[in-house]
């Protein structure tokens, strides 16, 4: 057990110096674990492609507790399965399975609570019925897509987000933003980027993990010349959510060993 929670602390460490951030030794709060599930060979990415990391203090205090830990994912049609051969195959159901093996002897409960074509103000609105309801220990909150789509003015989105992000922080509740699709159809579409920057300004400056959904999903759809997409070219097919999952679940079980930070030359990190 010693040699596999050193991996684990390890995959943590490097995910966070990678990315400037200084992360410390496990202590006492920490939960033990397995080894962090490898990547699938198709759904191999670069790390910075994959997340910029953060702590996750609560989720990890649960962890450490070995009480049940409850997951809320909430966010429209990638969080939903839409693209997906069966809601079996969506990504939190996906995810539930690689973490109910990772993290041994805790009992992890996903919520799948997606709804297709919803801006991030009406997931927002819907969240704070869903955490009342569910108490959940973690969000996964799945954003920007549909903003992006429906030309909501940037500035409107991040207040709208970082008030969310506000709330769950004084409820006690971690957080980690997951970014937007990908597509080579919006790849120089003004706003899709600009709501995107936005996500990455946010999750900085706010101190949340996010995501780097359309980075992750891009490398492999031009490096490995993989499929990650539906035939309308805009969804997950069965592979993108596969890879969607590993991604989400190694940032999670990474970041739960990130404790302190330090800024960067750009400023952008916290």
């Amino acid at each position: 057990m010693a040699r596999k929670f050193a991996g684990l602390l390890l995959a943590g460490l490097s995910i966070a110096a990678s990315l400037g951030f200084d992360a410390s030794a496990q202590d006492a709060a920490a939960p033990k674990s397995e080894d962090p599930p490898p990547l699938s060979a198709q759904c191999q990415a670069p790390a910075s492609d994959i997340a910029a990391p953060a702590p996750l203090p609560n989720f990890a205090a649960v962890l450490a507790a070995k009480k049940k830990a409850r997951i809320l994912a909430i966010g429209s049609s990638s969080t939903f399965g839409v693209g997906a051969t069966s809601r079996s195959r969506n990504y939190p159901s996906q995810l539930h399975e690689i973490l109910a093996k990772a993290l041994k002897g805790v009992d992890v409960e996903i919520i799948n609570r997606g709804i297709s074509g919803e801006v991030a103000a009406t997931t927002a609105d819907r969240l704070r019925t869903e955490v009342a309801l569910n108490r959940p220990d973690l969000v996964l909150w799945q954003l920007g897509t549909n903003d992006a789509l429906s030309r909501v003015p940037p500035d409107q989105f991040e207040a709208t987000v970082r008030s969310t992000v506000a709330w769950l922080k004084a409820d006690k509740i971690d957080v980690v933003l997951v970014g937007l699709q990908y597509t080579p159809k919006l790849a120089r579409d003004k706003n899709y980027e600009e709501i995107r920057d936005t996500l990455f300004k946010i999750s900085a400056q706010e101190g949340v993990l996010y995501i780097r959904r359309y980075d992750a999903m891009r490398f492999i759809s031009q490096a490995r010349a993989a499929p990650v997409l539906a035939q309308d070219e805009f969804h997950l097919n069965d592979l993108g959510y596969r890879c969607m999952a590993e991604h989400v679940a190694q940032a999670v079980i990474a970041n739960l060993f990130v404790r302190r930070f330090r800024p960067t030359s750009s400023g952008l990190l916290p």
